[in-house]
């Protein structure tokens, strides 16, 4: 007898329709075949699928089973089918009744004693799940709550294999479990950060205008903790926002059981020796890489040289457009990457170079071999660059009262509004000043002749390409938004262009 189970799969981080076609044919020479490009993942659920139907009463009898995954031109993975085979076989054998399962969308690993376990990558099917119009979802309860962040979805939620046929069978679903947040460690705050005023400054244009930033000081001076009170700054995530981020997560398996959508904007600090395809998605069924799983939020490198060039390289596309496309045979996944990036790095390889407390003991060959580790075109894509020089004891015992990062954060989110009402008002699509267009430059910067004449003379005395002229110009649009003003005059340009010294000489 042959029956029908709709599951889903995600390729990137779009969901896609299988269908999971079990048939089952008596006969004294048992076995259990899988078609339609199973990898391995999936053909070990032959064994998980007859055990944890042995454990639940509930026997395959001696057979021949055939599996099929539709489309069968599309590679499978994963441990998400084990639930529909095992539905499937079971409407084969006349337990579950087969028009019980018409609309319903079946997705869970199980355990050998028949309990569903959680999977990755359930978000992206739940969405693909509610436009595809099912009439359910059927889940695994660890990722109830992910699922149900999707508006307008029935979802059902499992914790074993007899559950799911009593709800097939026409019981009534266990209620979903609701998401109770942890305590979550809070964000440092910038008011523990000493001295470095210029760097604080770079740090709120930053988060105001999302430009990239790079903070070149020797070690011990501050440039890890001032990135990681970035976040403390930034606005808080739109509905919109979440769900793209939270997609992203789901399918790399960041979340954990029973979390639903982010809440808080990503940090990620990934170590200098990750690859390419960890930094920007890759591999046979593509995944998204660590410039996708900080969308909306802050990807930081420390030690920026230290990262491989090819690594750094396959940055400069992501950061220029937002996004980055990955081609694998006819099949093409697009992941978003509209990231702040925050880099850090010494001035030289011994990092004492130019400092007034240690002598520097590089030669100048490897002072230029190292800073020519981060090549000019990267640079060109980052936005501030400045200088921080090391902390004195003086400086450290201050006991100052300095700003916090509420203080700063109220200032950023007026200028973020400020960005949102000249959009509205010109009637385009919203996108923040790091990422503004060349219409997007035309309409909505518009500086003083004298902001003109400045622009082009430190272009001139600095050596500055084109594409870093219209970056100071943007950081400049950001400064006068801190400062609530319409027009960049002279001294926004004048600031903005003290940002970008460090990728003419000193680097």
């Amino acid at each position: 007898m042959l029956a029908t189970v709709y599951s889903s799969a995600v390729f990137g981080i779009e969901g896609f329709r299988v269908v999971v076609e079990a048939d089952l044919r008596k006969t004294v020479e048992p076995r259990f075949e899988m078609v339609g490009l199973p990898e391995a993942s999936v053909k070990e659920a032959r064994v998980r699928v007859s055990a944890a139907l042995r454990n639940s009463d509930l026997p395959l009898p001696p057979a021949a089973v055939t599996v099929n995954f539709a489309p069968a031109d599309r590679p499978k993975r994963g441990t998400l089918f084990d639930l529909p085979i095992a539905l499937g076989l079971l409407a084969s054998m006349g337990h579950v009744a087969s028009d019980s399962l018409d609309d319903i969308v079946v997705l869970g690993e199980l355990a050998l004693d028949g309990s569903v376990r959680s999977v990755p990558g359930v978000l992206p099917i739940a969405i693909h799940a509610k436009n595809s119009g099912a009439r359910a979802l059927l889940v695994p309860r660890a990722n109830a709550v992910e699922a149900s962040s999707v508006p307008g979805l029935k979802v059902v939620a499992v914790e074993h294999l007899r559950e799911a046929i009593a709800w097939l069978s026409g019981a009534e679903a266990l209620p979903l479990p609701e998401f109770q947040r942890s305590e979550e460690e809070g964000i440092p705050d910038f008011s523990e950060v000493r001295g470095q005023a210029v760097a604080l400054r770079a740090a709120e244009i930053a988060a105001a205008g999302a430009h990239n930033l790079l903070m070149v000081g020797p070690p011990g001076c501050g440039k890890t903790m001032i990135a990681r009170r970035i976040p403390g700054i930034l606005p808080p995530m739109t509905e919109r926002e979440q769900m793209e981020v939270s997609q992203i997560w789901s399918v790399n398996r960041l979340l954990a059981d029973g979390e639903g959508l982010l809440s808080r904007r990503p940090f990620r600090a990934p170590h200098h020796t990750l690859s390419v395809p960890a930094m920007v998605g890759g591999g046979q069924i593509p995944m998204p890489g660590e410039v996708s799983v900080a969308h909306h939020g802050v990807l930081f490198l420390d030690e920026l040289p230290e990262f491989r060039r090819q690594v750094l390289e396959a940055l400069r596309q992501p950061l220029e457009d937002g996004e980055l496309c990955i081609v694998r045979g006819m099949q093409r996944a697009t992941f978003p990457s509209r990231v702040m990036l925050v880099a850090s790095m010494n001035p030289c390889p011994c990092g004492w170079l130019g400092s007034e407390l240690r002598s520097c003991r590089c030669t100048s060959y490897q002072v230029a071999s190292y800073s020519a580790r981060v090549s000019g075109p990267l640079l060109d894509r980052i936005d501030l660059q400045v200088s921080l020089n090391a902390i004195s004891m003086r400086e450290l015992r201050d006991k100052t009262n300095r700003e916090s990062s509420r203080g700063i954060s109220e200032r950023v989110i007026k200028a973020r509004e400020a960005q949102c009402r000249r959009h509205r008002e010109n009637g385009s699509e919203l996108v923040w000043n790091s990422a503004l267009d060349a219409a997007g430059v035309r309409a909505f910067i518009r500086p003083t002749r004298e902001g003109l004449r400045l622009l082009e003379l430190a272009g001139d005395r600095l050596g500055l390409s084109a594409r870093s002229l219209t970056r100071a110009l943007k950081v400049s649009r950001t400064i006068a938004d801190l400062a609530g003003e319409d027009r960049v005059t002279e001294s926004h340009i004048a600031e903005a262009v003290q940002y970008r010294r460090l990728d003419s000489k000193d680097i």
